[in-house]
């Protein structure tokens, strides 16, 4: 069977993986990664050759989450894409843009760091592959934002898409370390990513998809599997569709009232979007636990609780529109203490919340680890999802 035919199969259950942005603080996702790859591999008969890229029929992410997607698409094992995550993370947040240096003014104005080891590494990692390449072994969606048109590109390999292979547009052609620099190019990090698109006959500028309501990546792809206008148009139900969903960790936001007034424009504008993105993944929880009853529903406030009695479509008791798992945690002193067995400090907290801090990649990971431990379950996957 092509990778045409096994995308557009509805007569089998679907799996989709999705990843969320968050920078550096990938690394945790992959702690919690490589606890699924354990357990799948072992409901598979513990075969030594098991990729998640086996398992899931659609691997997605944003930013961070975009980078990883397509390491698992291309069938790495999570060990090689820690191995290979944790030297990245050196080299992409290693050197800022120096203000002193005055020949790159230019650049110092518009990011804070520079492209280029980011592009290098990417190209190391991905060569010559293309969206439409079959080397990708499975379904790939890397989500990107184009900033010239304020829309949210889904970039896909199925070759049914509408603009992989037609007069429209030809994104099998697109080299994915582009796909993916174009995705990961966060405003005030990095600079935007230009492809070119139309069969080479327009430029795109892409900026992070996490620049939208995507950066949890989860209600994007499920859109993508089954809306009419996508060529996946898989089918829905409990027992038809697996939406596994990864965080990157999260920070609760506790500010005295007192000082929110005191705010000026800076403050404001450096603390906006950490806020847009915290409600844009609220609001895809919310949305993703009302389709579905989980068994991994988060608290979402004081009001609707988990949703536990919600359902958007059909009935909970019949589990709703899919099988739905979150896995993601706070990064806080009340969640960290007694999970690592140390006392955390607020300012050691900060750093492991913040996106570009390079040196906190090897804490995270084992954050990740500790958490999906506990946290990702062999029942979670049932024996209706298995290969």
């Amino acid at each position: 069977m092509t990778l045409s035919e096994h995308l557009s199969n509805n007569r089998s259950p679907k799996r989709i993986l999705a990843l969320d942005g968050g920078g550096i603080r990938g690394a945790l996702s992959l702690g919690y990664l490589q606890q699924v790859e354990n357990v799948l591999r072992k409901q598979h008969g513990n075969d030594k050759q098991f990729r998640l890229c086996d398992y899931f029929d659609l691997i997605g992410g944003t930013s961070t989450g975009s980078i990883i997607a397509s390491c698992l698409a291309i069938g790495l094992k999570v060990q090689e894409i820690k191995d290979m995550y944790m030297d990245l993370g050196d080299k992409i947040f290693g050197k800022k843009n120096k203000w002193w240096k005055i020949f790159e003014i230019d650049d110092l104005l518009k990011a804070t760091y520079k492209a280029k080891p980011l592009e290098d590494e990417l190209q190391k990692l991905f060569g010559d592959i293309t969206l439409g390449s079959d080397k990708i072994k499975t379904g790939l969606c890397v989500i990107a934002k184009r900033a010239d048109t304020n829309s949210v590109w889904p970039l896909i390999n199925h070759p049914q898409g509408k603009y992989y292979d037609s007069a429209d547009g030809t994104n099998k052609d697109i080299l994915l370390w582009k796909a993916v620099r174009a995705s990961a190019a966060a405003p005030t990090y990095f600079l935007p990513q230009i492809i070119e698109v139309g069969g080479g006959l327009h430029e795109a500028a892409f900026v992070d998809g996490g620049v939208s309501m995507a950066n949890n990546p989860a209600l994007q792809l499920l859109m993508v599997a089954t809306l009419q206008g996508f060529p996946f148009r898989w089918k829905a139900g409990a027992g038809n569709l697996l939406v596994v969903s990864v965080g990157t960790g999260m920070s609760k936001w506790k500010q005295i009232p007192a000082d929110v007034k005191k705010n000026n424009l800076l403050n404001w504008a450096k603390q906006l979007p950490d806020m847009f993105m915290q409600d844009a993944s609220w609001h895809n929880q919310i949305m993703l636990q009302w389709l579905s009853n989980s068994p991994t529903a988060w608290p979402i406030d004081g009001e609707i609780g988990k949703l536990e009695n919600d359902c958007i479509v059909g009935n909970k008791k019949d589990g709703g529109w899919m099988t739905y798992l979150r896995y993601n945690l706070w990064l806080d002193a009340e969640t960290l203490n007694p999970l690592m067995k140390k006392s955390y400090t607020q300012k050691e907290i900060d750093g492991l919340t913040e996106m570009s801090n390079a040196g906190s990649r090897f804490e995270l990971y084992d954050i990740g680890v500790k958490a999906a431990s506990s946290a990702v379950q062999e029942n979670h996957f049932s024996e209706t999802f298995k290969i």
